[in-house]
């Protein structure tokens, strides 16, 4: 298997950790550019990585740090920006993808592996759906590079922002649990199995040109994978579904509370059901997980770690 020199964008999120991590065991060597290098030296055990810490939004620096490197994985991307105008998206997916490319050109650089979303499309419902395909087309028609475009649909595992956040919010909830957009439907897939699908695509010329729409096994409302959620963590919670307006409501209200926890642009999002109209792609060779089988592992983690850091928050060691 040959072995490459691999700059990685976005690499210290949640699915950049997976990747890197499998990256390093096959053997190449990475480069991974990050705003803040401090508060990720995890990633600084992995061999053959280097963390750099840099603005990857301007372009002296990606032309700086790219300089031989034979392919570029970008997985930046955003769910939430400041306000509702979609000028943050924008910036985060279409302008920055932009850069990359002029970047990769200066250099040589021609592999591309670029991550989008589930029915991104330049006439999509939210912003963050548009700009993903905004970036998506205009990735795909540069001729003369190699290009590879991942679509997946909510990606679950250690380390989520999608089961660990329902986990949260059920635990602090007390009574009901409203939930907007009950009805809209996912098909969760495992961060491993969208690893496996980047790290095939690097030896396979017939991924080029291609964007392969990636989903798990199974087709879940919103309500079962929350009342999923709620049965793994031991919660008893009335899920309250929510009706169109009251989804509205409830995302025009939470877009201003800290970590916009639901956003207009989520829910806009959510029109669309986040499930594939075809077979997974048989060029990545992936037997897919369930839910079932991985998240009540790192949930049932997670919940003895929350109650480890709640009992150093309440302890009084008067003593010391």
């Amino acid at each position: 298997m040959k072995h490459y020199r691999i700059a990685v964008l976005g690499g210290s999120g949640f699915i950049g950790t997976h990747l890197l991590s499998r990256l390093t065991k096959e053997g190449h060597r990475l480069t991974v550019l990050t705003r803040h290098r401090e508060r990720h030296r995890h990633l600084l055990v992995l061999p053959g990585t280097n963390v750099i810490q840099a603005d990857i939004h301007n372009p002296q620096h990606l032309q700086r740090y790219l300089v031989d490197h034979d392919i570029v994985i970008n997985l930046v991307g955003i769910l939430n920006e400041q306000g509702d105008t979609g000028q943050g998206f924008h910036k985060a997916h279409v302008v920055l993808t932009e850069k990359i490319i002029t970047a990769c050109r200066q250099h040589g650089i021609k592999r591309l592996l670029q991550m989008s979303a589930l029915h991104a499309a330049p006439d999509a419902p939210s912003h963050y759906l548009r700009s993903k395909g905004q970036a998506e087309r205009f990735v795909l028609n540069q001729d003369d590079m190699h290009v590879t475009c991942f679509r997946p649909s909510v990606i679950f595992g250690p380390g989520d922002s999608f089961f660990i956040r329902f986990a949260q919010l059920l635990r602090m909830t007390i009574g009901p649990f409203p939930l907007a957009c009950a009805k809209a439907r996912f098909a969760p897939i495992y961060v491993g199995d969208v690893v496996s699908a980047f790290c095939q695509s690097i030896h396979l010329p017939q991924t080029y040109g291609q964007a392969y729409d990636l989903c798990g096994p199974k087709t879940y409302t919103l309500f079962e994978l929350v009342t999923f959620t709620a049965q793994v963590i031991g919660k008893r919670r009335w899920i309250m579904p929510l009706g169109k307006l009251a989804s509205a409501l409830q995302a025009n209200l939470l877009e201003y509370f800290p970590g916009k926890p639901f956003s207009r642009d989520n829910y806009r999002s959510m029109k669309i059901d986040s499930i594939c109209d075809k077979h997974w792609p048989e060029i990545f060779n992936v037997e897919r997980a369930t839910i079932e089988a991985i998240v009540p592992e790192y949930l049932t983690h997670q919940r003895s770690r929350d109650r480890y850091m709640d009992i150093r928050q309440h302890s009084h060691r008067e003593d010391l």
